[in-house]
């Protein structure tokens, strides 16, 4: 069975690769795009970029719910053994984790993180997936660096990058990662959930066709692209 990863709206993505399914950034039941509720995704693994509300809100429920295993950065797994949370793998940024779907590694993100509860979040992060298609690469909340082009190590099938503005990267700098990192597919995110990140996908998109190689894909929220 092919991976297929489907955009939720915001920075989150619900992916099935195999048997297993995997979501990344849960941020659901309050998110005026997502087009579904934390009640209605199934999860065997959570990933966790950063500890910001619109990336965690449905975390502990979705993890309680699921029983699903948490792969986040050190601080976070230890801020959910006190939310309950035991079934968690911790990683710090450059390390990497084999898991049932593929390989797993944690990149650097340059952004800000703290718990919905104030507690210290450790660093933001992204993350390089290896699935059996191919590399995939999520930025999720970052601005630009030129380290970007050391990422991918086999060839990215596919990078998914904020667009948004504002509190990431905007357009023009994501425009920018995207000559860097020089994936066969790119996807927008974390964009028009409120209107500090409204932005113009189509606009981008025909730019990044124009300008690069690499085909962009623009999403509703609910909607699949297939590796």
């Amino acid at each position: 069975m092919a991976t297929e990863l489907t955009w939720l709206g915001h920075g989150t993505w619900s992916i099935t690769s195999g048997d297993h399914k995997i979501v990344l950034d849960p941020f659901i039941n309050d998110n005026p795009s997502a087009p579904c509720k934390a009640d209605d995704v199934e999860a065997d693994f959570i990933l966790v970029s950063h500890g910001h509300f619109d990336h965690v809100s449905d975390l502990v429920y979705l993890a309680k719910k699921t029983g699903a295993k948490v792969i986040a950065i050190f601080e976070i797994v230890d801020w959910l053994k006190n939310q309950g949370v035991d079934n968690a793998h911790p990683l710090n940024i450059g390390g990497g984790v084999s898991m049932p779907f593929g390989r797993v590694q944690m990149t650097n993100a340059i952004h800000s993180s703290v718990l919905p509860d104030g507690t210290y979040a450790g660093n933001p992060g992204g993350f390089l997936i290896q699935f059996p298609e191919g590399e995939v690469y999520f930025a999720c909340d970052t601005a630009l660096f030129s380290d970007m082009k050391l990422i991918p190590k086999e060839g990215l099938e596919l990078a998914v990058l904020p667009i948004g503005d504002n509190f990431t990267m905007g357009p023009d700098d994501a425009a920018r990662a995207v000559q860097l990192l020089e994936p066969k597919r790119v996807a927008p995110a974390h964009y028009n959930t409120w209107p500090p990140i409204e932005q113009d996908a189509e606009a981008w998109a025909k730019y990044v066709k124009d300008t690069t190689s690499t085909e962009p894909i623009v999403l509703q929220p609910g909607g699949t692209i297939t590796l």
